[in-house]
């Protein structure tokens, strides 16, 4: 869902910028993976005059989620000094790691490598990233210390895209999402498919 801020008490602007409409066009042409699921969500109104975001689940082997996500596009024409440009990516990834995994030390490193990666990978030209990653373990005791413990990574991102080819931008960030949830690369040639939207909830 797109978000603009109004201009005038009780109205709202009657044009988006073309800038940020180019965009959103382009955001809404990502082509991700067969296992991410994406759909459209009300976008913040008070961070940025103009916003866009996207929720993402993605599905393991057994249509088990195994990672979810979400992706916001802010757009200030007027421009933002923390962000060194006009537009900002905000992105949130979630998913269930191995215990193991859990404790490796270097886990935050990797997390926040695997953003880069994706960025990279997906041809995504950005600045002035910032952000953190969060490693969370849960341990049972007392009458629940036979449940299995459990782990997760969180990833929180945000960065500048250099260009409006926000399109690699949303499937750097679904490649981020089955990278957490341990799903295997595409392999070098095969083609990934349109996004799935608006699937959740549906038999």
């Amino acid at each position: 869902m797109v978000a603009g801020h109004d201009t005038r008490p009780g109205g709202r602007p009657a044009l988006q910028p073309r800038e940020f409409t180019d965009a959103v066009a382009a955001l809404r042409a990502a082509r991700v993976r067969p296992e991410v699921s994406l759909e459209e969500m009300p976008a913040p109104q008070r961070i940025a005059p103009y916003a866009v975001a996207l929720t993402g689940d993605v599905t393991g082997a057994d249509d088990d989620e195994v990672a979810t996500g979400r992706i916001i596009l802010l757009h200030d024409p007027a421009g933002n000094d923390a962000w060194d440009g006009t537009f900002r990516c905000v992105a949130y990834v979630r998913a269930e790691i191995d215990s193991e995994l859990a404790a490796d030390p270097l886990l935050a490193e990797v997390g926040w490598t695997w953003l880069e990666e994706a960025l990279e990978a997906h041809g995504a030209s950005y600045g002035a990233a910032a952000g953190t990653v969060t490693c969370v373990t849960t341990q049972s005791f007392g009458q629940m210390a036979d449940e299995d413990s459990t782990a997760q990574i969180e990833i929180r991102a945000s960065w500048t895209p250099q260009g409006l080819d926000l399109d690699t931008h949303v499937e750097a960030w679904g490649e981020l999402m089955c990278q957490a949830g341990g799903l295997e690369p595409v392999p070098e040639g095969v083609a990934v498919m349109p996004s799935r939207r608006g699937q959740r909830g549906r038999s």
